[in-house]
Parts: structure tokens; sequence; C-alpha cells
């Protein structure tokens, strides 16, 4: 099942592909209407998040921007990014044919 992990809070994702792009799309969609009342343009970031798990070129731009972020931060504060990598957990857990686990 495709999740948001942030920190220790894990938000679920619909199974279904076509359901997670129409919530990214109507989530960018909303945020572009940012400036009316209860939308706002936090949703761009957020939809883009959840697009990203479907469709590659978004995904590729994730990842980059991901790198040319993280770049900067990890050789300013080397101990936060060291303690950051540390304590996450894998994105992708591999299965293992071990019956014992």
């Amino acid at each position: 099942m495709a999740q948001i992990r942030y920190r220790n809070t894990a938000v679920p994702l619909p199974k279904s592909r076509i359901a997670r792009i129409v919530v990214g799309l109507a989530l960018v969609i909303g945020g572009i209407l940012g400036f009316l009342p209860i939308l706002g343009f936090w949703m761009i970031p957020i939809g883009l998040l959840v697009l990203s798990f479907d469709l590659p070129f978004i995904r590729r731009g994730r990842r980059r921007a991901t790198v040319s972020l993280g770049r900067p931060i990890k050789r300013r504060w080397p101990n936060l990014w060291h303690r950051h990598v540390t304590e996450a957990k894998p994105h992708i857990c591999p299965r293992t044919n071990d019956p014992t686990t």
C-alpha cells in the first residue's frame, strides 16, 4: 500500500492507481486556486508528491529536488543529516523467502 511518511506519521493513499492520480490532480488544481478561501498554495507540493508515486516524470523531479536540497543541508549540518538518515525507515522493505521471519 502506498503511503506518505513524514517523521513518525504515515498517511495512507488509495490502493488504486487511478484514485491516486485523481487525488493528486485535485490537490494540484486546488492549489492553483489557492487565492480562494479554504484552498491554499500548500496543496500544490502535496499533490505533486502524491502524483510522484505513479508518474515517472514527476518522480524524477522530486528525486532531483531532494538531492539538490539535501546536499547543502548535509554540508552545513552533518550531524543532523546523519541522525535523519539513521533514524529513517526504509522506503522499500525487501521481501525475503525465509519462513522464520
